[in-house]
């Protein structure tokens, strides 16, 4: 039996215990269907949070996924594995299983060069299954989803399955999205975040589950935006905000990244020859590396004593922008190693930024994301027995009326409020967003870096105000959030008159 087979398997933490909970004691009260779904659910709970990265054709999703796992695995270039989707979670055995649309699998090697070969000599293909011996994989399920406004039909067909909110299939099983995006935000990705879902339950993308990275920022032209004053990264910081303020409520922020150098630096790519072959160029003369630095064909064919095809590598692996930044690194320390280059390129990236707002807001909130997600699928699956139906929202019910649930409440306010199905005041839109976005205390007061007695204070005074408007002018579908709020208020109130803020 699937329960038993669990057994072993961690859970994210208490919530995604008391779903799995409720799914093993109502699978002897509901039809077999409706069983064999709730077995579904169990294994999805047991498994790391699934994290679909997402985004246009040549957005630099695949090496944004590279970066990410650390190691150069997923193809860049266009080709038959760029169009299907792949899947990458832990394994014991690094290997490739490639799904049939009947169900059969076939074993693969990686290539020589340990990456997922270009051509699979394969028919029939649903989506691919990587498993690699790698510590992210741990925590993070990553599932590379084929680009929007690819250039085949087919492609485009497999990305609308994976974001068919009533798809079964093992491709729609994303809990979170990161999704990439480069200079322009296009109607296309407002309505993909739209209908973006989690798992199978239709909860669409939102500020608990979605973030958003603007990539290949070093093409940014700083002249171009008004205040960068000349600065490419100040540049990219202006249009990060100005894209966040357009996806909004849709994600919880838009950072600014460069995934080629964060793959160059994080999956060993850069090597000790290719810093040598900078250190060689840094000693070139002013004038000439000016020439050279003007764009990437001066740059791989100028005359110099740097071989044309070493010169054609390091464009490959850092582009211009990236050699420019170690050869500044060069300028001021000319005896820098391979090492410290390298992190002179990550730091370059802006990559530290997406994996820390990456724990924040997924791996922090994994257990609430994985049992709300899990629970909006255990209602859907209810049959049209409503004496099945009442079991199930009954049993539902009595989980939620703990108070360590409170959580899973605040999570559906969030998503009522985000998707426009419940209408606030723009204030209090924000502040609901606010409340429910962020695990850190003072910032969901919005007081980061203020004194405990001013937190005290805000979060009694915002409580009492929340539970008085649900009281007094809210219709019943805004007290039901304002209930929610009132309560999150009060329980941030607990915990910081008990010591507990972090």
């Amino acid at each position: 039996m699937l329960v038993t087979a669990l057994q072993g398997q961690q859970l994210a933490g208490p919530l995604c215990a008391a779903v799995a909970n409720l799914c093993v004691a109502l699978q002897p009260q509901v039809s077999q269907q409706t069983a064999r779904g709730f077995q579904e659910v169990l294994r999805r709970l047991h498994a790391p949070l699934q994290v679909a990265v997402a985004g246009r054709i040549k957005s630099g999703k695949s090496t944004l996924v590279n970066a990410l796992i650390g190691r150069r695995v997923a193809p860049t270039d266009v080709g038959e594995c760029t169009r299907l989707v792949t899947r990458y979670q832990y394994g014991t055995v690094d290997r490739i299983e490639v799904v049939l649309r009947d169900g059969r699998r076939q074993v693969l090697p990686f290539d020589a060069n340990g990456m997922i070969p270009a051509s699979l000599g394969v028919e029939g293909i649903s989506h691919i299954e990587a498993y690699l011996t790698n510590a992210v994989l741990r925590d993070f399920t990553v599932i590379d989803t084929p680009g929007l406004g690819s250039l085949d039909a087919a492609s485009v067909a497999r990305t609308e399955e994976l974001l068919d909110p009533v798809s079964r299939n093992a491709v729609a099983g994303a809990e979170a999205v990161l999704y990439v995006v480069t200079q322009g935000v296009r109607a296309d990705d407002h309505s993909t975040l739209a209908a973006f879902t989690a798992a199978t339950a239709s909860r669409e993308a939102g500020p608990v589950n979605a973030i958003a990275a603007l990539n290949k920022v070093d093409a940014v032209a700083p002249e171009t935006v008004e205040g960068s004053d000349g600065d490419v990264w100040r540049a990219a910081e202006i249009l990060a905000g100005k894209q966040a303020a357009l996806l909004k409520p849709r994600v919880a922020d838009v950072l600014p990244v460069i995934s080629l150098l964060a793959e160059s630096a994080e999956t060993g790519e850069f090597t000790s020859a290719d810093a040598e072959a900078l250190r060689q160029i840094a000693a070139l003369d002013a004038d000439t590396r000016t020439m050279m630095l003007m764009s990437g064909d001066l740059f791989t064919s100028w005359d110099c004593d740097v071989a044309a095809g070493v010169r054609s590598r390091l464009l490959e692996k850092l582009d211009l922008y990236g050699i420019g930044r170690a050869l500044e690194a060069l300028d001021a320390e000319p005896a820098l190693t391979a090492g410290a280059l390298r992190r002179v390129l990550f730091d370059a990236s802006g990559f530290a930024a997406v994996r820390g707002r990456l724990d924040a807001v997924f791996r922090a909130r994994a257990d609430g994301i994985k049992a709300a997600a899990a629970l909006a699928s255990v209602t859907s699956l209810a049959s049209g027995d409503p004496g099945e139906r009442q079991r199930v929202h009954d049993a539902i019910e009595v989980l939620l009326a703990r108070p360590e649930a409170h959580q899973l409440r605040l999570l559906e306010a969030l998503t009522l409020v985000s998707s426009g199905a419940v209408t606030l005041a723009p204030d209090l839109t924000e502040e609901v967003l606010r409340v429910g976005s962020t695990p850190d205390v003072a910032g969901q007061l919005g007081l980061t870096g203020r004194p405990l007695p001013e937190l005290v204070a805000h979060a009694l005074e915002r409580a009492g105000w929340w539970r008085s408007f649900a009281s007094f002018g809210a219709t019943p579908a805004q007290a039901r959030v304002a209930h929610v709020v009132h309560r999150a208020y009060f329980l941030i109130w607990q915990q910081l008159r008990a010591g507990g803020h972090r």
